[in-house]
């Protein structure tokens, strides 16, 4: 099981580097082990929390509470189809079956050759647009059998590798932010007033 890589480690602590606290850090850094493996790894989590000052099972702990973090690997396309109501309404459960069909795996697993895993998910927040699904967490709207056939056939080859990277990729361009140009946050012990942001209370009439 992966650790991060050396280059990794070095934008890692670039990332600590934006926080007052180290734990707070904590995503980002899973975001990026999941980026490398295309899930988290035993040896990763293990490693953000030596990274940030935290136990495995504190990192765990918190990469577990978000539907986005694998534990195990995924397909390089993992699309997820929503079920919930108005998705439902409009056909997303015919679509699931559809996929599953076309695929040959059911909702939940990962087709043999390792290019697609297929899951059922829940709101997706766009409502509107329904019946809609993500790849890899980019959006698709108002899809139809045919539709879906299309897409399955655009990722197999590779048409849509500039649009749709590889499973983990959260951000094509990575942030970097120029140590002069860093907004200077200050460590929560040593906060003695309001933000400066903040306009001051108005004074009680007299």
């Amino acid at each position: 099981m992966a650790r991060l890589n050396e280059a990794n480690v070095v934008y890692a602590k670039e990332i600590i580097g934006r926080y007052p606290v180290a734990t707070s850090a904590t995503i980002p850094l899973l975001h990026l082990a999941q980026q490398q493996d295309g899930y988290l790894t035993n040896e990763a989590i293990k490693h953000v929390g030596e990274l940030v000052g935290a136990t495995s099972a504190e990192v765990l702990g918190t990469a577990s509470f978000y539907e986005m973090f694998k534990f195990e690997p995924v397909g390089k396309f993992l699309v997820n189809i929503c079920g919930t109501m108005s998705c439902a309404l409009l056909g997303s459960l015919e679509l699931i079956h559809h996929a599953e069909e076309r695929l040959g795996i059911r909702a939940g697993s990962t087709t043999p050759d390792g290019m697609f895993t297929l899951e059922r998910a829940e709101c997706q927040a766009a409502c509107t647009e329904a019946p809609c699904l993500q790849v890899n967490y980019r959006y698709r709207y108002r899809v139809t059998p045919a539709h879906l056939d299309a897409l399955f056939d655009d990722l197999a080859s590779g048409r849509l590798d500039r649009e749709i990277p590889a499973h983990g990729t959260v951000a094509k361009v990575r942030q970097h932010i120029p140590s002069d140009r860093a907004v200077g946050a200050v460590a929560p012990e040593d906060v003695n007033g309001a933000p400066v942001w903040m306009p001051a209370p108005a004074e009680a009439p007299k």
